[in-house]
């Protein structure tokens, strides 16, 4: 790589992050949402009652971040906490009915920004894009799985929810 192209990799990435994440924020908060929460909801609505250790580890962050979204989100009535049956000391967290009534706008939030972003791209190049970021993604974490992309996750469904 020549001498002027080093860092443009990871500069481009940290660039194109931010201006997802600003457009991704622009069109949650006019529904309530702030940066962040979103995660929250979408992994409930994955997995509802998990524990806010669960979330924190499934969404690398640390618990106290987790924690203070999760009691906004519940002063907001989109989730409730629930006493484990099994210890006191733990609790689940769960969607109210309007936090299941809010996911339909996160997730429409989250489908208007990718298809600005990827605007341009057939669904070949797309494809191959979803496989080199899930490729980043493994290489970053020092994992040595077998990325969603080489298993065949995001394949032409993946591309046609795009």
């Amino acid at each position: 790589m020549a001498k002027t192209e080093k860092g443009v990799a990871i500069s481009r990435l940290q660039s194109t992050a931010r201006l997802v994440r600003t457009s991704l924020a622009a069109r949650l908060l006019d529904h309530g949402f702030y940066a962040g929460q979103d995660q929250i909801m979408l992994a409930l609505a994955h997995e509802d009652g998990q524990t806010p250790g669960q979330l924190a580890n499934r969404l690398g962050v640390r618990p106290p971040t987790i924690t203070k979204t999760i009691n906004r989100l519940q002063a907001q009535d989109f989730l409730f906490k629930r006493p484990s049956d099994n210890d006191a000391r733990q609790a689940h967290i769960f969607l109210t009915e309007t936090g299941r009534d809010a996911i339909k706008a996160i997730e429409k939030s989250v489908r208007k920004t990718q298809k600005i972003a990827l605007k341009g791209l057939d669904k070949k190049e797309q494809k191959a894009f979803l496989k080199m970021l899930a490729r980043i993604e493994d290489n970053l974490s020092g994992t040595a799985r077998i990325s969603g992309a080489e298993r065949g996750e995001f394949g032409e469904e993946a591309v046609e929810d795009l």
